[in-house]
């Protein structure tokens, strides 16, 4: 049987609310001691601070058991998860805050782990968004569906996972630089993502008129996206009253498909304003019968045809959360 991690975590939640917190805790400490294993395939070395898709338990010939972990080398496409580690961080806010124990966060082998996986996501580069890039494939599902760049559930999840952070972190010396750094980077993410990938009425007429080719820091179309790129049906589908973090912006891209989890989790974890939260709410409102139908919760909207595309249960309880939103 493979245990996904990703997949744990609403399980997780509903083992908490049950009042069996030690089926949580066996499995956040199974998984940190997953990450610290040398993570190398084809010769090339993963970073250390990477939390594994899944894993399986491996029967030994001396019958003894040994977890054997999935770090992408058997993963279709071979993709390493970037998610996992997130939804770790979120998993231990969800288990602290359940039991008011923090002497599991307080072990130096999760103050480590976190370290590890802010190391791995905060590292600076050539990138100049504050945004977390990413290969295709490196989320929910493992198989192409074009959202490599800078998907918008990654985000969400990334920016989650910071704010559960901040609060997890130990005030000791290193504590406080990493605090430093990540509420740097939750200022500068928060308004990338509100003012980039957000898309209501009002701002999808601004792309329709938009101008290419602009050169300079007074430019308007900052990421040069070619109005023509703009699909047929999101002017029916865009609602007057309403609007929704779209899937992905990059240069000369951006996704306009509805991603649920990813729309929800900006609600969850006050990513989205009260206005934005609102505005998706009354989208979904506007749209139940393309974006939810039979199937609640777990549709993709792309285009003339609706795109299965199955998501946490997590996200259903956006519904009854909204409103009290907040890690």
């Amino acid at each position: 049987m493979v245990v996904f991690v990703r997949d744990f975590v609403p399980s997780g939640l509903a083992f908490l609310m049950r009042g069996e917190p030690e089926i949580v805790k066996n499995f956040l400490l199974k998984t940190l001691r997953l990450q610290a294993r040398e993570k190398k395939f084809d010769h090339f070395k993963l970073g250390e601070g990477a939390m594994p898709a899944s894993f399986k338990v491996r029967h030994e010939r001396d019958g003894k058991e040994k977890l054997q972990a999935d770090f992408g080398e058997t993963a279709i496409g071979r993709v390493a998860p970037v998610d996992s580690g997130f939804w770790w961080i979120i998993l231990l806010r969800a288990y602290t805050k359940s039991t008011r124990d923090r002497s599991l966060v307080e072990m130096p082998e999760c103050q480590k782990g976190m370290r590890l996986i802010l190391t791995l996501c905060l590292s600076e580069g050539f990138n100049t968004f504050p945004t977390l890039l990413c290969p295709d494939g490196c989320c929910m599902i493992d198989r192409r569906m074009g959202v490599y760049g800078y998907p918008i559930e990654i985000q969400a999840l990334f920016f989650m996972a910071l704010k559960c952070a901040l609060v997890l972190l130990k005030h000791d010396e290193e504590g406080k630089e990493f605090a430093d750094r990540i509420a740097k980077r939750l200022h500068a993410l928060s308004y990338h993502l509100r003012s980039y990938f957000w898309l209501d009425f009002r701002q999808l007429n601004d792309i329709y008129r938009y101008k290419t080719e602009e050169y300079s820091h007074t430019a308007v179309n900052k990421f040069n996206v070619m109005p023509d790129s703009l699909p047929d049906w999101l002017f029916d589908f865009m609602p007057t009253r309403g609007g929704y973090f779209i899937g992905n912006v990059s240069p000369a891209r951006m996704d306009f498909r509805w991603f649920c989890l990813g729309n929800c989790l900006a609600i969850l974890s006050s990513l989205a304003t009260p206005d934005q939260s609102a505005a998706i709410m009354d989208l979904v409102e506007e749209r139940w019968t393309e974006l939810v139908g039979e199937m609640p919760l777990k549709l993709c909207h792309g285009g003339k045809e609706i795109i299965p595309y199955v998501g946490q249960s997590l996200v259903s309880f956006v519904i009854v959360s909204y409103g009290q939103a907040g890690p």
